[in-house]
């Protein structure tokens, strides 16, 4: 759907554009329903987030973090699996998918990895969450360890797939090996106008691809893949993808409002919260071997390998592993 406004000299630019958020908010979350029920949108720092929750109101909070090119959706199992033992759960839309929204339209579409934590800490504290269990993967993994190598009071334990994956901009100029920079060829592609076009172009086909490659094994039918893909829809969807791949190769500038805490995770922070560390036998997304990231996490630790051809969708492939994980990682912290 398109939407147009003729200029008016009696409604002011703020109006308008507010009322184009609310009409987009109302459309998105009427499209996004099939699994969670009625999505939930609430105003936290720069965004008017769109969120998922289940579970009794009282109970523990679980805050589930999805990634690229991936949605809340992946959580499906899970989150039902956790609200059924008692847990409430929040699986936020991130930033430029489904029904999330920038509240200013002259606000940074920027996809840096520090700005997506701030978006966790903002709605927490929107939502008056002091502490909550977070897992993730993919980019949800990368924010789920920033918040809580940044923010550990905030964090009462953490599940994170492919475990440690903060990264800096000096570190991503190091050249790797041929073989592992050929699995980052959509990074380079995304860093050329050629790219971003393609991918607006041709969004759905290239997660489908992305998706197949990342889990080789992993036989999704087409109605499982159009209800993530619906939330690609966001209008701000390709220039947060394209900003966060050209940021980490350094081909974008961040915002200086983060430069203080890009500096904490450039040294590469350690965790102390309890962590379990997951990942799939069969992930063929680019990701650390677990043994060159077990040192970063220096609380209670455990780390679990699964078999069974599992790939980088860990949670929507795997969601009995990933609730265990979650349980184990809330044991560490009685």
């Amino acid at each position: 759907m398109t939407m147009t406004t003729k200029k008016s000299h009696s409604i002011p630019k703020t109006v308008t554009y507010t009322l184009l958020l609310f009409l987009a908010n109302t459309v998105n979350a009427q499209q996004t329903t099939s699994s969670f029920g009625n999505i939930k949108q609430v105003n936290a720092g720069v965004l008017n987030i769109g969120y998922a929750e289940v579970g009794p109101s009282t109970g523990e909070v679980v805050i589930l973090l999805h990634g690229w090119p991936y949605d809340i959706h992946s959580y499906t199992e899970v989150a039902n699996a956790l609200a059924a033992k008692k847990y409430r759960v929040i699986i936020p839309y991130l930033r430029g998918f489904g029904s999330t929204r920038f509240l200013d339209a002259n606000t940074p579409r920027n996809g840096q990895q520090s700005a997506l934590a701030v978006d966790v800490i903002a709605l927490m504290d929107a939502l008056k969450i002091d502490k909550a269990i977070i897992g993730g993967f993919d980019w949800g993994a990368r924010t789920a360890n920033i918040v809580a190598a940044l923010w550990p009071q905030r964090v009462t334990a953490l599940v994170s797939v492919s475990g440690y994956l903060i990264g800096s901009q000096q570190l991503n100029k190091a050249p790797l090996n041929p073989i592992v920079e050929l699995s980052w060829w959509y990074q380079f592609y995304f860093a050329t106008e050629r790219g971003r076009e393609g991918y607006e172009l041709n969004r759905n086909d290239f997660a489908e691809l992305i998706w197949k490659t990342a889990s080789p094994q992993w036989s999704f039918d087409s109605t499982t893949f159009n209800t993530s893909a619906s939330s690609f829809n966001n209008p701000d969807h390709v220039a947060i993808v394209i900003h966060n791949y050209r940021w980490r190769l350094g081909l974008a500038e961040g915002e200086i409002k983060y430069n203080e805490l890009e500096q904490k995770l450039a040294a590469s922070p350690i965790i102390t919260v309890p962590t379990v560390t997951l990942e799939g036998d069969a992930n063929g997304a680019p990701h650390p071997s677990p043994s060159m990231y077990a040192s970063k996490y220096k609380g209670k630790y455990a780390h679990h390998t699964l078999t069974g051809g599992i790939g980088h969708n860990l949670p929507q492939e795997a969601p009995k592993a990933f609730v265990d994980a979650i349980l184990e990682a809330a044991s560490f912290s009685k």
